[in-house]
């Protein structure tokens, strides 16, 4: 099943991964940065209707020199104390957010709409395939209305959220280390979409659907090699 996901993801085609019953116990739609298109940012808004975000490689953040949300808040924490006061140190499935800041690209209006949102991510994915890192600040605003995440050093060796498990396809695939995911809500329960029915979507849709346990499986393999 791996392998029809690889093949799926270097289509620029939407996967859909569950992570674990004992973490969020979420599935992610999730693409290819580069290969993003504002039909899939629709799809995500309506079908999905999570948070669109987008993950980068410790490697891709260090070059456009993005850091964790929480190391901005504790730098600024003694001009604003009540940022030390809201450090999200009791996530009850997880150590550490992954989140990072919120990006606009300059050549956006607002930033929000589908084909916006698109160009944004589109040409950070050029701009990490290009090593423009030191250009970052030149061509993107924020905040803004995309969201950055930090991958683990490590990827999936180190931590098993779908920000690593965006970040390491992409790298099973040889393309560029950013990606884009989005949680699959239920609009029933007010909770994440059940696994049941995940699988009926993913059969409907004629997407991929696989657990993050295969995926985390596969890369421990991928970095053997």
């Amino acid at each position: 099943m791996i392998k029809k996901v690889l093949d799926s993801y270097k289509k620029g085609e939407i996967v859909l991964i569950f992570d674990d019953d004992n973490r969020e116990r979420e599935t992610d739609m999730i693409v290819a940065g580069e290969f993003i298109t504002p039909a899939q940012i629709a799809r995500m808004r309506n079908d999905a209707g999570g948070l669109i975000c987008v993950p980068l490689s410790a490697a891709v953040a260090d070059e456009l020199r993005v850091p964790f949300m929480t190391d901005i808040m504790q730098a600024a924490s003694s001009e604003y104390p009540v940022l030390t006061e809201l450090s999200p140190t009791d996530i009850p499935y997880d150590e550490k957010s992954a989140f990072s800041i919120t990006v606009n690209h300059r050549k956006t209006f607002t930033g929000i709409t589908d084909n916006d949102r698109t160009l944004t991510i589109n040409e950070l994915a050029k701009m990490a395939k290009n090593n423009m890192g030191s250009q970052f600040g030149k061509y993107f605003r924020s905040p803004g209305h995309v969201t950055l995440l930090r991958a683990a050093e490590g990827l999936l060796l180190k931590r098993k959220g779908h920000t690593e498990m965006s970040v390491a396809l992409a790298e099973m695939c040889g393309l560029t280390q950013v990606a884009v995911c989005c949680e699959m809500m239920d609009d029933a329960t007010g909770d994440s979409l059940p696994t049941d029915e995940v699988e009926k979507y993913a059969e409907k849709e004629g997407l991929v659907f696989l657990s993050g346990a295969e995926v985390i499986e596969s890369y421990q393999e991928f970095k053997k090699d």
